[in-house]
């Protein structure tokens, strides 16, 4: 799959696809319908399925603090979307400048001279271009002057409902993890460089794989039984706790894993931790000594959990 990184980077190459364009946070079931209608028209035509994303995205971008928590940050993201087969994804750089760009502007300057799209997919309520002004209606206009389809993307309906991020967010919060996967067509996970903390855990005899989260809002916390991968072949198992760790003063997200069983080094490495089954939520402890208690209480939990998975 071929990242470009901002505007400035396409190349007359880059001219003649289909397209679509979104925010794409978890690339959930309902965007992955998307996906295969947007590689159906991509076969047909014989041009590359393009997804066109913003990044920050944009309600992060006008109001941070309160930005909806993040699904997935821009390495999961397009992890997720090469794995469904896109074949170029353009990153737009949300700045002011592309805040303040007129709608007629967004439509000739990013779809009709910088991509040359021959079909697009959006949804029939899709706002674009300075104060949103810019619609469906008006992209249909466009498409008929410039040579270009604009079609109505699928929506995934389940239970009643639209698959949306926002029912997805909902379920972490509430720890119902297998409703988040059944959302998202895969399992909830998180991924990152592991960095050096305060080694505290090994104090009392825990180590653990610490990623920071770099995000305003997380879309769960707690503690979870948790699966970890990207350490070679092998899938490993452990205890997790994300949040901002309330004994020992935090205030930065962290995502700390103790991983069973396991004592390399792997500063540096990315891991993905897969979230299983919420244990308990993330509490103040008045000692280190009752946070040890309590970790071993999660850790004997979680690997109970995990060898009546294997009896099944």
């Amino acid at each position: 799959m071929e990242f470009i990184r901002n505007l400035q980077q396409l190349r007359p190459q880059h001219r003649g696809c289909v397209a679509t364009i979104g925010n794409f946070d978890g690339v959930h079931r309902g965007h992955q319908a998307i996906i295969a209608q947007l590689k159906d028209h991509a076969r047909a035509l014989n041009v590359p399925a393009t997804v066109i994303i913003f990044e920050p995205q944009p309600q992060e971008f006008f109001s941070p603090d309160k930005a909806p928590a993040r699904l997935t940050r821009l390495r999961e993201k397009l992890n997720a979307l090469k794995n469904c087969g896109v074949e170029r994804v353009l990153c737009l750089h949300f700045n002011p400048s592309l805040a303040n760009l007129s709608a007629q502007d967004f439509i000739q300057q990013i779809l009709v001279t910088g991509l040359g799209i021959k079909h697009l997919v959006v949804g029939d309520d899709f706002h674009f271009g300075k104060a949103r002004q810019g619609n469906f209606q008006q992209l249909q206009a466009a498409g008929a002057q410039h040579g270009f389809n604009v079609e109505s993307q699928h929506t995934v309906i389940d239970t009643g409902e639209r698959i949306s991020s926002t029912r997805i967010r909902q379920a972490l919060a509430k720890g119902e993890l297998s409703q988040a996967a059944h959302l998202l067509g895969r399992k909830y996970t998180l991924y990152g460089r592991v960095c050096y903390g305060y080694q505290r855990g090994r104090t009392i005899d825990f180590p653990t794989a610490n990623i920071a989260l770099n995000r305003h809002h997380l879309p769960l916390q707690g503690v979870f039984a948790v699966r970890i991968h990207q350490l070679g072949n092998q899938v490993l198992t452990g205890v997790a706790n994300i949040g901002v760790r309330p004994t020992i003063g935090g205030t930065k997200p962290l995502l700390e894993t103790h991983i069973f069983d396991f004592s390399d080094t792997i500063y540096g490495q990315f891991i993905e931790v897969e979230f299983v089954q919420k244990l308990r939520d993330e509490q103040r402890f008045d000692s280190f000594d009752e946070l040890k208690q309590q970790i071993i209480t999660d850790a004997a939990q979680a690997r109970q959990l995990f060898a009546a998975e294997k009896c099944i």
